[in-house]
């Protein structure tokens, strides 16, 4: 019973993928950007109808040196809200920074 329910986390966690959606606002980001600020955020119910913000020019000290802003679902945390069923589903947003 172990080995089977062992299987089945296994494979959901290699055919769970992670969503990553970058904005680039100030021309195309360096290979390996380090991010200024990183939030996590928690949404319940895959997030429907909830909205978190980060003021990226208030984190970079104004708008003009904001580069870029990414929110990003990694393995983990798709399988978190695999766990939950879709009740959790945290996602973190990162700022990038002149």
């Amino acid at each position: 019973m172990m080995k089977s329910a062992f299987t089945v986390i296994t494979a959901v966690a290699l055919l769970s993928g992670c969503a990553n959606q970058r904005f680039n606002v100030a021309g195309e980001l360096s290979a390996t950007p380090t991010a200024k600020a990183e939030d996590s955020q928690t949404f319940f119910v895959s997030g429907i109808g909830q909205m978190k913000s980060v003021d990226a020019g208030k984190v970079c000290g104004g708008a003009d040196k904001v580069t870029g802003v990414a929110v990003e679902q990694s393995a983990t945390d798709v399988l978190l809200g695999m766990v939950t069923l879709g009740i959790y589903t945290p996602r973190t947003a990162r700022v990038y920074c002149k």
